[in-house]
């Protein structure tokens, strides 16, 4: 498996399937010139590069090439931590890449606002020089106790206005989304917050119903963190969060499609009630790449059994051990439709924090990341486009 990190020459990538959320086209082919998509066809209508790559020969009759992954909640990967600094994020980012995660955001768990502070900051300078890294999420502190997951509980808070401003101060620009439980005191203030800022609301860790959830998406939030997981299910008489989401057409529900967080079929219904809507993410925590045994999750101490991560406290599922390419093929698994699944990988997430102009497609004037994936749907190469996203 190969992996380019640099696309500024130009390079061809021919006798692919393309799948993107425009389609799925086979005999393709896509050219790239200075880190962008230049051009694409099909058959034998490409002209000579720096770099020309044959698809089948690369990963077989059945190739698939596809825009980049965009993971726009995980916590890390290949024993490493987003929490831990900028040289665990990069650790992790690599394991990812090579699945196919050409672009992320970088999620952290609850800490004190002090440390948070200082993380965000740290993050918000990787932007500079780490292409790769699009911002922050703070999955926290401003949760619901009763549905922690693998929170601190002793750590969570009210979303007051000062600690608000303070965290996305410190991001200067570059937190892309908070979640929050918008039926604390002073959430639905909050989530206008966020919005005003520049930032991604989103509603999760809640014990909000179908009302609240309501309240908030007019607010302005307009992603589900995790939807089914640390919230209220569906009752014929209480339709909850995901089904309020999944009404409205200003959200993005993410899912988790590991086969743990989700059945299945449950994957699958989620597509089938919010069509374009649905963004794959991993919630991945340091044991993604990695093995079995004991792991921090910011404050709260994890064991990972047989690929599956719970808190030691409370026995909660505690992010995954998941990886994009594993979530796509869980998911045409499921059911879903090729393009469909693959939009989740990449259109919608972009679009979900505001790159939806320039990441997510193999379009031509759209950053040059892309993924060749054999018929069983194992990563057989990587393109990271040296453009930066719009």
């Amino acid at each position: 498996m190969s992996v380019s990190t640099d696309t500024r020459g130009s390079v061809v990538i021919h006798s692919a399937r393309i799948a993107d959320a425009d389609g799925l086209v086979d005999d393709a082919w896509v050219r790239f010139e200075n880190g962008r998509v230049a051009s694409r066809g099909t058959g034998d209508g490409w002209t000579d590069a720096d770099d020309v790559v044959d698809a089948a020969d690369l990963a077989g009759p059945d190739a698939l090439l596809t825009p980049g992954f965009i993971d726009i909640h995980g916590h890390g990967g290949a024993g490493a931590a987003f929490d831990d600094g900028a040289d665990a994020i990069r650790t992790a980012r690599a394991m990812h890449r090579e699945h196919g995660t050409t672009r992320a955001v970088v999620s952290l768990v609850t800490g004190t606002i002090d440390d948070l502070a200082r993380r965000v900051a740290e993050i918000a300078e990787l932007t500079r020089t780490d292409r790769d890294i699009l911002g922050s999420h703070l999955e926290g502190p401003f949760l619901d106790p009763g549905h922690h997951g693998a929170h601190e509980p002793s750590l969570l808070r009210h979303p007051i206005p000062g600690d608000v401003s303070r965290l996305l101060e410190a991001g200067a620009g570059t937190v892309r989304q908070v979640t929050i439980a918008p039926e604390l005191p002073g959430g639905l203030e909050a989530v206008r917050m966020i919005v005003d800022a520049g930032a991604v609301a989103a509603v999760g860790h809640t014990d909000a119903d179908a009302a609240v959830a309501r309240s908030a998406f007019e607010a302005g939030a307009s992603i589900l963190t995790h939807a089914f997981n640390a919230m209220n299910g569906i009752h014929h008489r209480a339709p909850g969060p995901v089904l309020t989401a999944a009404a409205d057409h200003r959200v993005v529900l993410e899912a988790i499609a590991d086969n743990i967080h989700l059945d299945p079929h449950v994957i699958k219904l989620l597509f089938d009630v919010a069509p374009g809507r649905v963004a794959l993410v991993t919630d991945a925590m340091a044991a993604a790449g990695s093995a079995d045994g004991k792991y921090d999750l910011g404050a709260v101490k994890v064991t990972v059994t047989d690929g599956v991560a719970r808190a030691d406290d409370t026995g909660s599922i505690a992010g995954s051990t998941l990886t994009q390419d594993v979530a796509l093929r869980r998911t045409v698994e499921a059911g879903v439709d090729l393009v469909d699944a693959v939009r989740a990988l990449t259109a919608t997430p972009a679009a979900a924090i505001g790159y939806g102009d320039s990441l997510g497609r193999l379009q031509p004037g759209f950053v040059a990341d892309a993924v060749l994936l054999d018929a069983g749907f194992t990563v057989q190469g990587v393109w990271v486009g040296s453009a930066a996203p719009r």
